[in-house]
């Protein structure tokens, strides 16, 4: 963190700006961070350079950070751009930091300045100038580079101990705001069936001491037909809530504003808003689209498409059962409950992969969706299934075995 701070001001000082369609921003993991940063006097360099304090933690990694230019947006779709995102945190997935950035990489803190500096990520930094400075010479990244002298001599005058016992200390206190909302004591949890971002989720709601009987799938609808490497962020995205999305409807026709969307991954205590969210990333690809990218479906019996959420409701109302059809590695990545329990509320009863995510495998089992996989190297495409099947599911329930066949 302190290497990218001093190349900031190395950069700076030479008089270089940064372009102005390239968003920046900063929000440390920690508080400790700003208390050093002030302490060392590099905020100011951070600010001139673009990397304002936005906030902390989970900020950019999950989309929270903001908007970028309508104008850089609009032409991105427009003209149908692969933009990028570089971020210095621990997810990567399309359109998870930006529903624009289709290609998103993970890099240090320093890397993150460098790429934003040179505006672009197709630069080789060993051959190539980042930038031109105030005097019209060409600048390479090893010219701003901080040496390991100049960090160390920062780090040893202002990275105390006492920063941090003095940070987390005061982590249990809470702030003013939170510290005077006004709560009811009860025993019970109160529910407000106005809001949208807690809900009572229907997982609990008439509950019996009997275990559930297995309903037999016969005749199923395919939903989607996907490829290899559909993620849970696929599958339940964190990100943004698209304007034209289920969950964006449900929002906006209870009087939500665009500006308190928020994320899915902030509302994910309202299942109402969740179960509209899942299958709706909008870079995932539904084969059942011909080429299409984007959350949305056929309904085959009518032919219409449909973004997927819909497509679930409309098969549940005419009592249709719904399953997935998956390729390799189905279910990798984070948000893994909500890409059970969503699928769950769609109405999905199985999933048939050619391989799972451990996790993800065992999630899909305790909501109660049977995870298959194809066999001796089959798959959709060598059984030429195209999503307008019915499958029929023949399963011995009260026989069932570990890796026995279907």
């Amino acid at each position: 963190m302190l290497c990218a701070a001093l190349l900031c001001k190395n950069a700076h000082k030479r008089g270089i700006k940064i372009k102005p369609y390239i968003k920046t921003s900063l929000s440390p993991g920690s508080r400790a961070v700003s208390r050093y940063y002030e302490l060392s006097g590099l905020q100011e360099y951070l600010d001139a350079m673009g990397f304002y304090h936005v906030g902390y933690g989970c900020m950019t990694c999950i989309g929270n950070s903001g908007d970028i230019a309508k104008e850089v947006e609009d032409a991105v779709k427009e003209k149908d751009l692969c933009v990028a995102s570089v971020l210095s945190g621990n997810r990567n997935f399309e359109g998870r930091v930006h529903p624009a950035t289709k290609a998103n990489f993970l890099a240090s803190p320093p890397l993150v300045v460098a790429f934003a500096i040179a505006g672009t990520v197709n630069i080789d930094f060993e051959k190539e100038p980042m930038a031109i400075d105030s005097e019209g010479k060409e600048v390479y990244l090893r010219d701003l580079w901080p040496s390991r002298d100049e960090i160390r001599k920062i780090e040893e005058t202002v990275i105390k101990p006492e920063i941090f016992v003095e940070t987390y200390n005061k982590l249990a206190n809470g702030t003013e705001r939170w510290n005077s909302l006004k709560v009811k004591e009860s025993v019970h949890f109160e529910w407000n069936k106005d809001s949208t971002y807690i809900h009572n989720p229907p997982f609990f709601q008439n509950v019996q001491k009997e275990l559930l009987q297995w309903q037999p799938i016969k005749e199923a609808h395919i939903l989607a037909l996907f490829g290899d490497s559909i993620t849970t962020d696929h599958i339940s995205p964190a990100g943004n809530i698209s304007l034209s999305s289920p969950a964006a409807r449900f929002l906006k026709e209870r009087g939500i504003e665009k500006k308190d969307f928020n994320t899915y991954g902030a509302r994910r205590g309202n299942d109402l808003i969740m179960a509209r969210g899942t299958f709706a990333n909008i870079r995932i690809i539904n084969k059942m689209m011909k080429g299409k990218v984007g959350p949305q479906t056929v309904h085959v019996p009518t032919g219409e498409v449909l973004d997927i959420f819909d497509a679930a409701q409309k098969y549940r109302s005419e009592g249709h059962q719904l399953i997935i059809i998956g390729g390799k590695e189905y279910g990798t990545g984070s948000s893994r409950d909500w890409a059970a329990k969503g699928p769950y509320l769609q109405g999905v009863r199985s999933v048939i992969a050619e391989s799972f995510e451990r996790i993800h495998r065992s999630n899909l089992v305790g909501m109660g969706i049977l995870p298959l996989t194809f066999i001796n190297g089959e798959n959709a495409s060598t059984h030429g299934l195209d999503g307008t099947e019915k499958v029929t599911i023949n399963l011995d329930f009260e026989n069932l075995k570990p890796s026995q066949d279907v």
